[in-house]
């Protein structure tokens, strides 16, 4: 197999995770706030209405879903990343969701409504937060890590603003 296709089936398959852990949160979520309702020491809310304990739970879920059905179907090459890729799909699931979370609470610090658009955070930071938690089993390369970031900043807006077209989201960001 050429490098460039490995390259391509590795961050594929790196990707699935978070990705669909992200996108699962958002369709599913609703319902109880992570933060209850309650607001910071600052008197804003912690994460903001859109961080929910339905959306929390089926985004994980979908994530560590996909990591075991990718798993299954493709066992070789989940191989070109680690021998534990279910491990690693919890790990960048829980990330995921970790690393928007923490974003949502920042932009709150910052008096930024749920749904302000905050460039590269808003499109990078499940991502990020997967590959942190993520890199207990497999830490991407300078290049993959670039690779994920281009990828994902092309990816989520293109997602996002087809959400927003079909009403799934109220802003296309």
């Amino acid at each position: 197999m050429a490098a460039i296709e490995t390259t391509a089936i590795k961050i594929l398959i790196y990707l699935a995770p978070m990705y669909f852990a992200n996108s699962t949160a958002m369709v599913f979520g609703g319902k109880t706030p992570l933060d209850f309702g309650r607001n910071f020491f600052d008197g804003r809310r912690i994460f903001g209405k859109g961080k929910t304990f339905k959306g929390t739970f089926f985004g994980i879920a979908s994530g560590i879903a996909v990591a075991g059905t990718i798993n299954w179907l493709f066992p070789d090459a989940v191989q070109l990343l680690t021998r534990d890729y279910i491990s690693l799909g919890i790990l960048l699931s829980f990330g995921a969701i970790i690393g928007d979370s923490v974003a949502s609470f920042f932009k709150r610090r910052n008096s930024l409504d749920s749904g302000t658009e905050v460039l590269f955070l808003d499109q990078l930071d499940f991502v990020f937060g997967g590959m942190i938690l993520g890199s207990i089993i497999y830490t991407p390369n300078f290049y993959e890590v670039l690779y994920v970031s281009a990828i994902t900043l092309v990816v989520h807006k293109f997602s996002n603003y087809l959400a927003y077209k079909i009403k799934l989201k109220q802003v296309p960001w």
